[in-house]
């Protein structure tokens, strides 16, 4: 419980204004969401959001009861942790499992196995969880530990300050790196799918070539934005989709010459050959530039050992 007094520089002003200049540390939205569940009181009374206050109102807020969804339960899903201090979480997340609970995925959820590692996770907003990375993608992802350390790291993603760096195994040779700045929206016929879309939210996908093979390529990918399936759609639209995406990859077409099993590996590769492989950030309470790596999983490198084996490749 914190208890708040307005004084003259505050007075007049909306309750979520005047309680968003005394707790910076707390986004406008959560406290919008404490206001309208009854955690904040004026003078021992609900009010809301956009009630104006005076000198001396007494703000009583109730910031210990904040939830993530109540039907959200803890469940015993292996994690593997990368770091963990009182304020953040990173992880190494696999590929298969589901960030959120959903339609088709109620259950079984990194949200659930988060709740199961700490429940104190469950007093901070989607369970800390501050970027998402789709089911089939694995790798690095960090989490919010307290509702400060949520606000600081959204804070941070939306102003471009986290880096995020991707691998990637792709379709066709590319002879160089580049960026593709191409705005994304709802695919126009089916609205399960994003496509690079005319007035769309912008979005800035950055590529480094790292190995050539005969009809494949190996990625460094950087990204500016963060968009629903950015680099997947990004790279299919430049004509070389990731190996295996299963929604926006094109028909697997392998050449003479190819060796049987590397043939075999990517034709039956059963997802989307990415892997989120950096994070980098400013510790929220630290302040202190932060870099982890997480290395590739193991489908993903007997993959790339197959390619470098048929003896087509070349580095960069």
């Amino acid at each position: 419980m914190q208890t708040l007094v307005i004084t003259v520089e505050h007075a007049g002003r909306r309750l979520d204004q005047a309680i968003a200049a005394l707790l910076p540390q707390h986004s406008r939205s959560r406290l919008q969401n404490w206001i309208r569940c009854g955690q904040v009181r004026v003078n021992g009374k609900q009010t809301r959001p956009r009630a104006l206050v005076q000198t001396g109102d007494c703000i009583d807020i109730d910031d210990q009861i904040e939830t993530v969804q109540t039907d959200a339960q803890p469940e015993v899903i292996p994690l593997q942790v990368v770091y963990e201090d009182e304020a953040i979480l990173v992880l190494n997340k696999p590929a298969g499992l589901v960030v959120h609970p959903g339609a088709g995925n109620p259950r079984g959820t990194l949200l659930n196995a988060l709740l199961h590692h700490d429940a104190g996770l469950a007093s901070v907003a989607r369970a800390g969880i501050v970027q998402r990375l789709d089911k089939d993608t694995s790798g690095v992802m960090v989490v919010a530990r307290t509702p400060e350390a949520h606000t600081y790291l959204v804070a941070q993603l939306a102003r471009r300050k986290v880096r995020r760096e991707y691998r990637a195994i792709v379709n066709g040779v590319l002879t160089a790196g580049g960026t593709i700045d191409a705005a994304l929206g709802r695919h126009a016929s089916d609205r399960k799918r994003m496509a690079v879309a005319p007035g769309g939210r912008n979005a800035v996908t950055h590529y480094r070539v790292l190995e050539r093979f005969q009809a494949h390529t190996y990625l460094r990918v950087m990204l500016e934005t963060g968009r629903t399936h950015q680099i997947r759609v990004h790279l299919a639209h430049i004509r070389h989709p990731v190996v295996g995406d299963p929604v926006y990859g094109r028909r697997r077409m392998i050449p003479g010459g190819v060796a049987a099993d590397l043939r075999a590996a990517v034709m039956a590769f059963p997802r989307q050959a990415l892997h989120a492989s950096d994070l980098g950030l400013v510790h929220p309470v630290s302040g202190q530039e932060l870099h982890w790596r997480v290395p590739l999983p193991a489908d993903m490198q007997m993959l790339l050992d197959l390619l470098r084996r048929d003896g087509t490749g070349a580095r960069d």
